[in-house]
């Protein structure tokens, strides 16, 4: 059994998406402060996990990108979390790969926003993980595509996990928002099935959020509870199969 534990490694543009005004430096200083958390916990557990990161956050953070990658996968997460344009696929690996010294071969969109799969295949990247196939209400209905990994156009796409049946998404706001029980249940039950579980948070969600007007959804569990729970998450996580990258996943 194989667990693919993934992060989208960016500046914290969350609140824009309600109209609050962020700027771009507390964007940047929340998005790095999850990150040493997140960072404490991949080395304290022992574990593999793919940062998929915007070249954006890694230009002000080499040093540690760069250190994270001698452990983990490092992929990209496009150039900037709030805007795209095309060009935006190729320079955010080329900038990642100077930073990393090594060869970047996934991406996840941010926001999972829809994408030719010839521009990804153009930009030079082996996988992409910018699918969650289950429907979230205003964002994305999805339900439609596979629900485990497949290929499309010579492309291999590594959806994010959603349970057997009712798809019920194993993302980073139902993580926050059931039960612990609930969503280890669910887990188990689709890493049994599947034989793989890939799941996928932010790093600011591990920082105290109870100062910002997003919704109490958003921030519910934040900081150290939330910290808490994806150690338990992945120390019974570890009784059930190997944690690996994502680009290890695909070459197996």
């Amino acid at each position: 059994m194989t667990i693919l534990l993934t992060f989208d490694v960016e500046e914290f543009d969350l609140p824009l998406e309600y109209n609050i005004p962020i700027t771009e430096k507390e964007q940047m200083r929340v998005g790095k402060a999850g990150l040493d958390e997140i960072e404490k916990v991949l080395v304290e557990q022992h574990i593999n996990s793919t940062l998929f990161t915007t070249a954006n956050f890694a230009l002000q953070y080499p040093q540690q990108i760069k250190k994270l990658s001698d452990s983990n996968e490092i992929a990209s997460h496009c150039f900037y979390h709030g805007s795209f344009k095309k060009e935006d696929l190729l320079n955010s690996r080329v900038a990642l790969e100077e930073i990393c010294k090594k060869d970047i071969e996934g991406v996840r969109m941010p926001r999972f926003r829809p994408v030719d799969i010839g521009w990804l295949k153009e930009a030079g990247y082996k996988y992409d993980s910018s699918v969650n196939p289950t429907y979230i209400p205003g964002k994305y209905n999805n339900r439609h595509l596979p629900r485990t990994v497949y290929v499309e156009k010579d492309m291999i796409r590594v959806p994010v996990s959603v349970s057997p049946n009712f798809r019920f998404p194993l993302f980073w706001l139902s993580f926050k928002n059931i039960p612990y029980a609930v969503f280890k249940k669910l887990a188990l039950r689709t890493l049994k099935k599947d034989g793989y579980l890939s799941l996928y948070f932010h790093p600011w969600e591990f920082t105290d959020l109870s100062s910002y007007s997003v919704p109490f959804y958003v921030k519910k569990n934040s900081g150290p509870r939330l910290l808490d729970r994806l150690n338990l998450l992945i120390t019974d996580l570890k009784k059930e199969g190997e944690f690996i990258s994502m680009s290890s996943f695909i070459k197996n």
